[in-house]
């Protein structure tokens, strides 16, 4: 997700200046998406662009930047054929960003407005010739609809990326990279903190997800909760599914059967959710299914409730094995879901950057 953001502030608050790279554009195969990112410092890196030849040059690019600091700014477009000794055929045109105190005020900000769920549009000029010293504006953020920025209905894009849009622009002699940066709207409510749950949410920790995590025993929680989760040890777990955003995605997994009924007879009151599954057998499905359409609730919606739940050809029982298996499950419908809104930059830039070799 965005761990760059607090990352770059802990570096820049100890004096360490960073180089915050960004794919800006993608053509044909690449390693990873537009949007994604990698930190360097003088001896470390967080994040990814996607390994092999291409990180281990821009690597080299950004630490050559750290050294002689005489280039803030610079776009680079790397082919990843024989000269990058990759095999994937593409091209990856990568932003790089000399960060220095300055730079400490957007972060904070873009920090703040991530954190109390609020989308943003970066901005940052580079170079039209990189040899020619320049004294470059600082980085503006602004919100999407300040911006011009527009939401249409499509595809959510690669699961990590939900919701975020990159744009290379040239116009008046000036080039620049425009982006969004939103928080994931992959938000998953999960009931049961026993030995599957917790084992779920050491991989979902890893994920571009927010996470509820809710059972009323709270000394079934383990210390080192994730910091894309939330723990809610309540025994009024349905006040909960009433006040999940929508197109949440809902697992049921406790220690009680009579518990499990009661939270997916609440769930079914709702009609806006992405996914519901159900942790069990077939046979628990056909037990449920008999007492929750005595109760009302219609065989169109009971047909909605997934159960048993894991991806198919996976059948360990261990707790890790089956929350891999629920793991791929969820990020399979969540990249299949075309109804997510996804903000498009392109009305707003000029015309597309062919950066320089």
């Amino acid at each position: 997700m965005h761990e760059w953001v607090e990352q770059a502030l802990r570096l820049l608050a100890r004096g360490e200046p960073a180089v915050l790279v960004t794919v800006a554009k993608v053509q044909g195969s690449t390693p990873r998406e537009p949007g994604a990112r990698m930190l360097v410092a003088a001896t470390r890196q967080w994040q990814t662009i996607g390994g092999g030849h291409l990180e281990w040059r821009a690597l080299s690019i950004a630490r050559l930047m750290l050294q002689n600091k005489s280039r803030q700014r610079q776009i680079e477009r790397m082919a990843l054929g024989p000269s990058l000794g990759q095999c994937c055929g593409g091209v990856a045109t990568l932003a790089f960003e000399l960060l220095g105190q300055a730079d400490a005020d957007w972060l904070n900000d873009l920090s703040t407005r991530l954190k109390s769920g609020q989308a943003s549009v970066r901005t940052v000029l580079f170079p039209a010739d990189v040899s020619v010293p320049a004294v470059l504006p600082g980085v503006t953020l602004a919100a999407p609809e300040a911006a011009g920025v527009v939401e249409q209905p499509g595809e959510s894009g690669t699961v990590g990326q939900p919701g975020e849009s990159c744009a290379l622009w040239q116009a008046g002699g000036q080039q620049g990279l425009a982006e969004v940066i939103a928080p994931p709207r992959f938000n998953i409510v999960l009931f049961g903190a026993g030995h599957v749950g917790q084992a779920l949410v050491r991989i979902l920790g890893t994920l571009p997800c927010t996470v509820t995590w809710v059972d009323e025993r709270d000394t079934q929680f383990p210390d080192d909760i994730p910091a894309n989760v939330t723990v809610e040890d309540t025994d009024t777990p349905e006040v909960v599914i009433e006040q999940a955003p929508p197109d949440s995605y809902f697992i049921v997994m406790t220690h009680n059967h009579a518990l499990d009924q009661h939270l997916c007879e609440h769930i079914f009151k709702r009609t806006d959710y992405a996914w519901f599954g159900l942790i069990g057998s077939r046979t628990k499905r056909h037990k449920f299914a008999h007492r929750l359409l005595a109760r009302g609730v219609s065989a169109e919606r009971f047909e909605k409730m997934v159960c048993p739940i894991g991806m198919a050809g996976i059948t360990g029982k261990q707790p890790a094995v089956i929350a891999v298996a629920v793991v791929a499950q969820l990020l399979a419908e969540h990249e299949a879901r075309a109804n997510t809104l996804q903000p498009d930059i392109s009305a707003t830039i000029g015309t597309p950057v062919t950066p320089a070799r």
